[in-house]
């Protein structure tokens, strides 16, 4: 099970910057209160998310054959998606897959894996420039079948693969949509496509144990059955309303508590390359759920945290001078491994050199823990607020307990903030923009009040 360490969020550890025991004991009743809170809705409305390690076994044994099937007779597999379509299938992969895995030989990989999750022409152009078509199962991801980006991409595809295949183009795509309304479940039954369905009660960020990620990490042999028990077992080990007994609920009130001190940005830091694109998943989980105008009450609040990401020991050389030295605006959250999957030891051949020489003998596992112990030290001494999740070693369970480790921390902050955690009301904002300028039916009041907009004078320099 992974630990959480927050000692270097204390008084005791980094002085007046950090929390007293009183302050802590002053958090405690507004953390149950956001248990508690949390505990009655879930299930509802949109915390379906909080039901998936218990509920998806029938789903994931589909999933598991699916999977084995598309494996047999594909080569490429290709997720058109953005958001939480994307990013949580991309950090799962990251994860859990070899890190030059599409590089590996044939014999040493299932299919090649690739995530188109934006609408940049030229990175469509690669991805055509590098896989077979007609060898490419293509997983459509969009709950509304709406979503304009990756309905263009679905567009271009299915043309693409009707003059390449011809009628039996609808078996190289998959469809994960909701059941029961939107575009793509339309499209779905019109064409016969292969479909999974995203619960009504699951937005995209919270969707990566549903076959939002589930499919596209049993395609490439994942073992998706130890996510989803890894994070049942991080959700049990969170059933305490008493923050000092759920690890979940003290992040979610320090980074509470964190915000009320001013410290309004918060810094996800792995260190292992494996996570990397976990600190990616998260910033769209703590920015999206958090950054609210409104609280629940209808005041203004401008609440949320800026979410950054890092990556140990790469960033130690680029980020790291301005946390240890530069404003006490942040939270660094470093995320450690305590056994890596492999290690490499470094040779001997600098005995002339006792600044390197010191090195010859140890392993690459044992310099990068010992950076990020440096690091830790370093934030400390400077009286920055840091803490760090610490998993024993990187599979499916411990991923799973990472991530619902961080869904149930945004939960309890956002009930702490008395917030919407699960809307995204600035971001429909931006898309009905979209939707205007393109002239869509039935946005033309949205058309007119950008036309009313002040118009750009010439501010700027050729």
């Amino acid at each position: 099970m992974l630990k959480f360490d927050f000692n270097n969020m204390t008084e005791k550890f980094i002085g007046s910057e950090g929390f007293t025991d009183a302050e802590l004991a002053a958090l405690a009743p507004e953390a149950r209160k956001a248990h508690e809170a949390f505990g009655k809705m879930r299930g509802t409305g949109m915390t379906a998310w909080a039901d998936l390690p218990y509920n998806q076994d029938a789903i994931a044994d589909d999933i598991i054959a699916t999977a084995a099937e598309v494996r047999k007779n594909f080569d490429n597999f290709v997720v058109l998606g953005i958001g939480g379509s994307a990013l949580g299938p991309i950090a799962v992969f990251t994860a859990l897959c070899h890190f030059r895995y599409n590089d590996l030989p044939a014999g040493k990989r299932g299919v090649k894996f690739f995530v188109e999750d934006n609408v940049d022409p030229e990175r469509m152009a690669a991805l055509l420039d590098v896989i077979d078509v007609k060898r490419t199962m293509f997983n459509v991801i969009t709950k509304s079948g709406a979503t304009s980006e990756t309905m263009s991409q679905y567009l271009i595809i299915s043309d693409i693969l009707k003059k390449a295949v011809g009628k039996d183009w609808n078996k190289h795509i998959i469809a994960t949509t909701s059941e029961s309304k939107g575009n793509l479940i339309k499209l779905a039954k019109k064409e016969g496509f292969k479909t999974f369905y995203i619960p009504d009660g699951v937005g995209g960020r919270f969707s990566e144990l549903c076959p939002v990620g589930l499919l596209p990490a049993a395609v490439l042999g994942i073992d998706i059955k130890g996510l989803l028990k890894g994070a049942a077992d991080m959700d049990k080990a969170c059933a305490d309303g008493d923050m000092f007994r759920n690890s979940a609920l003290m992040a979610a009130a320090l980074q509470y508590g964190a915000m009320k001190k001013g410290k309004n940005v918060s810094v996800m830091m792995p260190y292992a390359d494996s996570l990397k694109f976990m600190a990616d998943w998260y910033c769209q989980l703590w920015g999206e759920s958090l950054g609210k105008a409104v609280d629940l009450d209808g005041k203004v609040v401008n609440a949320g945290q800026t979410p950054v990401k890092a990556l140990g020991v790469t960033d130690q050389h680029s980020q790291v001078q301005l946390y240890t030295e530069g404003p006490f605006d942040k939270v660094i959250t470093i995320i450690g491994v305590e056994k890596f999957r492999t290690d490499v030891t470094i040779a001997d051949g600098a005995e002339e050199f006792p600044d390197v020489n010191f090195l010859c003998g140890h392993t690459m596992g044992e310099l990068i823990n010992t950076e990020r112990v440096a690091t830790e030290y370093a934030l400390t001494r400077s009286k920055h607020m840091n803490n760090t999740v610490l998993l024993p070693e990187v599979n499916a369970e411990t991923v799973g307990q990472l991530l619902m480790f961080f869904q149930l921390q945004t939960a309890y902050c956002g009930a702490m903030l008395n917030i919407d955690t699960f809307n995204q009301p600035g971001v429909e904002e931006g898309k009905n923009a979209t939707y205007a300028l393109f002239e869509r039916k039935g946005y033309e009041a949205k058309k007119a009040e950008l036309d009313a907009a002040p118009k750009k004078e010439a501010a700027y320099i050729i």
